[in-house]
């Protein structure tokens, strides 16, 4: 088997050509994890968690979006509250947001069911070719670019603007994950209603510039990791999209690197996870600022998550987004070049997730 070769390379190779992912790894039995997935001490333990129970600043927002268009007063309070989050956290979670406990759950059901289809099957779905293939299955999109593995497959489904004919998806998601991001769009669009507004821009700003005009879709599967304290289920980064909107199950294990410290991302009952990612970061000229974030192996597992991203990475577009003129003035110059959404991902594509910032890339 590949855990024991010397060559990492070979090594990368022989797990990818498995086409199992990490869930075959579990299913084979193994009892010590391959060294391709071990992780720098460094990366995995630093900064140490904080207790955060009886601090303040520790404790992460939760927003009630039921917002009346008739009720401006408690509007602006919500549009209020996202702005904070965002400036201090990048991070909130959102309740009454529209997407019935139901769908959520079925959806969950759906990417589960995917993962533990007959391996011959699932084998079917198993590309790297994501430009090509609507529905593409894998582990580790950096595979062969990041310095160390995680411990997580994934399923990925560009939705928008051209989504895959039904009988493209596997049968598990074939008809809750279209429905699934029909509501996520919906709730998308209003989210980056309040987030224009809470720029200080009108409503309409950020579609209008086309935040919203691409969307994909992607399911997180963290088999348990009998190991889990040398590796990951997703390394330290920061997102490359202008919006994540984040289900997960009740396992837990997302961190975000807050005030220096890992605070754990608390599962709550029917909310939505929402972070913005680097295109918004940049198009806001730094107001709003992508945070990074980290996901931790267990040996509980399976854990599973949904991460819906708006993003144009995938659509042959010329288009370019840079910092919004009208939140430009002499004391707040542009920070960043113009630059196409495919630029930015190709770039980010091939740095892998080293934990560093491709914003860094593209500044001026």
């Amino acid at each position: 088997m590949f855990t024991n070769m010397g060559d990492r390379e070979a090594q990368l190779r022989a797990f990818d050509e498995t086409k199992l992912g990490v869930k075959g790894i579990v299913d084979a039995g193994v009892t010590t994890i391959p060294s391709i997935f071990i992780h720098p001490i460094s990366k995995r333990l630093l900064p140490q968690k904080t207790s955060t129970s009886n601090d303040a600043r520790f404790q992460f927002p939760i927003i009630d979006l039921c917002v009346s268009e008739n009720d401006l007063d408690h509007k602006n309070k919500v549009v209020d509250k996202i702005r904070e989050a965002l400036e201090t956290w990048g991070f909130f979670q959102v309740i009454n947001h529209g997407i019935s406990d139901e769908v959520m759950e079925d959806t969950l059901k759906g990417v589960k069911g995917f993962f533990e289809l007959d391996d011959e099957v699932k084998k079917g779905y198993y590309s790297r070719d994501y430009a090509n293939n609507k529905v593409a299955y894998h582990s580790n999109t950096d595979l062969y670019t990041g310095p160390a593995t995680n411990w997580r497959d994934t399923i990925a489904c560009t939705m928008v603007p051209n989504p895959p004919h039904p009988d493209e998806f596997p049968p598990p998601c074939r008809e809750i994950v279209p429905k699934y991001s029909s509501q996520v769009m919906k709730l998308g669009k209003v989210l980056f209603g309040l987030l224009s507004e809470s720029l200080g821009l009108q409503q309409t700003n950020l579609c209008d510039i086309g935040c919203a005009e691409g969307l994909n879709v992607v399911g997180q599967y963290y088999p348990a990791c009998p190991q889990p304290e040398l590796t990951m289920g997703t390394a330290k980064h920061a997102d490359s999209v202008f919006l994540t909107i984040l289900l997960q199950d009740q396992i837990g294990g997302l961190q975000v690197l807050h005030h220096d410290h890992w605070v754990d991302v608390p599962p709550t009952p029917g909310a939505l996870v929402i972070n913005i990612g680097d295109h918004l970061q940049l198009v806001s000229n730094d107001k709003f600022k992508s945070v990074e974030h980290r996901v931790l192996a267990n040996y509980k597992g399976p854990r599973v998550s949904v991460a819906s991203f708006f993003t144009t990475f995938y659509q042959e577009t010329s288009t370019k987004f840079g910092p919004i003129k009208e939140l430009l003035s002499e004391e707040n110059p542009p920070k960043y070049r113009e630059i196409t959404a495919k630029e930015y991902n190709t770039y980010f594509l091939e740095k892998g997730l080293d934990g560093t910032s491709p914003l860094l890339h593209f500044r001026l």
